[in-house]
């Protein structure tokens, strides 16, 4: 028996097996310490106490050392299984958890153990609820309120598809921040956004700003996962005409082989231009790094945006 191999084939596969194993190797800057602090394990006590999610350890964030270290975490409410399926996320998909009443109250509770002055709450998906969970955000809003009048509150949301109304209810809680992340470019949405559409998230965010200028607003999105830079700079564009104030910019890190492929590690260099032109575009503050994610340095970040807003009414 005679078996005949295409060489070129061969060499092709060679070639790409020996390139995935590339692109899977981090760049030293995107290297972190194990989290093995005493301020991390006195986090976790606190988060697992009260039986709650965070959005730190279910999406496997790179950063979780360092935030916990400081007691800064940010929770995940609506249960830990998500109703989307979207490539790049480490959230299970499935069934969704039950909603737990009690939940407003234990986040509130544990931000207080925790003597945050600065709060950030994410959410899985929940398509199959009415309203999508936003009630269940703006209960979590008060009942923090409740505890701390003085803390300053940041939402993470899902996107509200054909929720009609649902993102009013948390305007009419008034978070301090509303950030919602467009996470890609509009043409890899098939791809790695499925579930989600493009222009209902910058729509989502413009509403907000519309409705109640006071809200900051906040977007953010990866690189890394496909894009090229004219699309990063054009979605930069699309948030400024949606009016939001702050943007965020992180490398994508691909959390299992069953998830979308890191196209290439953008270098630091990169990340300090979309910087640059991102304050050029307008943002009152644009958050750009390898390790950047939505909530990294939230409270920091919060402070520097209220400065800067400060400083743009004063001058005008």
């Amino acid at each position: 028996m005679i078996i005949l191999y295409n060489l070129p084939e061969i060499i092709e596969v060679i070639n790409t097996a020996i390139m995935s194993k590339m692109i899977k190797e981090k760049p030293d800057w995107l290297r972190v310490k194990a989290p093995n602090s005493q301020g991390y394990s006195e986090t976790r006590s606190i988060v697992e106490s009260y039986g709650l999610n965070t959005v730190c350890h279910e999406a496997a964030c790179p950063n979780i050392g360092e935030c916990w270290e400081k007691k800064h975490a940010t929770f995940m409410i609506l249960g830990s299984v998500c109703t989307r399926s979207c490539r790049f996320c480490n959230v299970q998909t499935g069934r969704p958890d039950l909603l737990d009443p009690h939940e407003p109250e234990k986040v509130a509770n544990a931000i207080h153990k925790m003597n945050l002055n600065h709060a950030v709450i994410t959410s899985v998906d929940r398509d199959d609820l009415d309203d999508g969970g936003a009630e269940h955000f703006a209960n979590c809003i008060k009942a923090i309120r409740q505890v701390n009048d003085n803390i300053t509150i940041e939402v993470l949301t899902p996107d509200f598809l054909h929720k009609k109304n649902a993102v009013n209810v948390i305007i009419d809680a008034k978070p301090d921040v509303f950030n919602h992340n467009i996470e890609t470019v509009p043409s890899l949405y098939n791809k790695i956004r499925p579930g989600a559409r493009y222009f209902n998230s910058l729509n989502l965010l413009s509403t907000v700003k519309q409705s109640d200028p006071t809200i900051f607003t906040k977007s953010g999105i990866m690189v890394g996962i496909g894009e090229d830079d004219d699309e990063v700079l054009q979605v930069m564009d699309d948030l400024r005409a949606a009016d939001v104030d702050f943007m965020t910019i992180g490398q994508y890190l691909q959390p299992s082989e069953k998830h979308a492929a890191v196209d290439r590690f953008v270098t630091p260099d990169q990340f300090d231009f979309y910087a640059r032109m991102g304050r050029v575009k307008g943002f009152s503050m644009i958050s750009s790094s390898p390790l950047t994610r939505s909530s990294y340095h939230a409270d920091k970040d919060f402070h520097e945006l209220r400065e800067a807003a400060k400083q743009r009414r004063n001058v005008s």
